[in-house]
């Protein structure tokens, strides 16, 4: 029997790239070298993606997981939920965000049910989940959601073997500072060790990045540093974490990307993304750090205004493919 973890690959939203994405792959049988795919959606929607590419590999069209035959050709888990005539290429749609919704709840009680060790998921369109009834801020909430799951979650970006959590996400620069605190910045640190530790990482190395400049200057641009982050690095520091900082922003990701750290704790949303994006747009992953089940996607989005052109770049997908068939096995008990 294969050592290979089984991993689900949901074909994301219809309408925008994903599909696309995984029928190059397809195309090159690049799953293989990595993982058992089971591809989870719309077979119609895969069949367009495979005409895009002039190309129509075989299939092995099941309603279900026990239905699969691993010696058979590539698996496909037919949801039946996106109709390409009501999907159209670079439109945002109720159907495609309803698609995706039931795709993680298939997904996740597969992973449950131990038939898959982890799935990764082609780009989501948030604002068509939450047209379809979402109420949540994202799909890190709602996967949550799915698993119960009460520790500190969230999502963490990517590039090469650098990973990075946010303390704030989505909210106004306004309002950074205010929502900064010693419980909040520790989440983002526990949540950072122990994702690490999930990919195989024993002590990973974490930097947290100051949010004034030059890490406010002894106090006289801003205390935030001196009151609230180190108060959380001595916090972590006391429970084994191998955290250090804060360092100004400006340098922070000159020292990781040099190796210095494994991992980057950032105060807001674009502070971390802003270097990651400069530093390898068509490569970087979000991993739904946290949760009991490794789950990636690409970094980028649906990219609506490319979909149906065959044009897209793979790198990212197959990095988190990559980093999700590393983490099912490096998690396996």
């Amino acid at each position: 029997m294969s050592t290979k973890p089984v991993l689900g690959i949901m074909i994301g939203d219809g309408a925008g790239v994903g599909p696309e994405i995984i029928a190059k792959l397809v195309q090159r049988n690049f799953f293989a070298e990595y993982c058992q795919p089971v591809l989870v959606g719309d077979v119609r929607i895969m069949h367009r993606a495979f005409s895009v590419l002039d190309s129509s590999p075989a299939l092995q069209v099941v309603d279900s997981f026990d239905q699969i035959d691993f010696a058979g050709a590539l698996p496909i888990i037919d949801t039946k939920d996106q109709d390409p005539d009501k999907v159209p290429f670079g439109t945002l749609t109720i159907e495609a965000g309803k698609a995706n919704l039931d795709g993680m709840d298939l997904c996740v009680n597969l992973y449950k049910e131990k038939k898959i060790e982890g799935f990764c998921f082609g780009p989501f369109n948030k604002a068509g989940m939450k047209a379809a009834g979402c109420e949540l801020e994202s799909e890190h909430h709602y996967l949550a959601k799915l698993f119960g799951h009460t520790d500190p979650f969230g999502e963490i970006n990517v590039l090469g073997e650098l990973w990075t959590t946010r303390t704030t996400s989505h909210i106004p620069i306004a309002e950074v500072s205010a929502n900064l605190s010693v419980e909040r910045i520790m989440r983002a640190v526990r949540l950072a060790n122990t994702s690490l530790k999930n990919s195989g990482i024993a002590k990973p190395r974490l930097a947290l990045a100051a949010l004034n400049p030059h890490a406010g200057e002894n106090g006289e641009c801003g205390r935030e540093e001196i009151d609230i982050i180190a108060p959380a690095i001595k916090e972590a520091q006391a429970l084994g974490i191998d955290a250090s900082g804060p360092y100004p922003s400006d340098i922070t990701f000159i020292k990781a990307f040099r190796g210095e750290f494994d991992g980057v704790v950032t105060m807001y949303h674009d502070q971390g993304q802003i270097a990651l994006k400069l530093r390898g747009f068509d490569e970087g992953i979000t991993i739904a750090g946290g949760l009991p089940a490794p789950i990636v996607t690409c970094a980028h989005g649906t990219a609506y205004d490319i979909a149906g052109k065959g044009v897209v770049k793979t790198s990212a997908f197959e990095n988190a493919v990559k980093m999700a068939s590393r983490m099912a096995v490096a998690m396996r008990s």
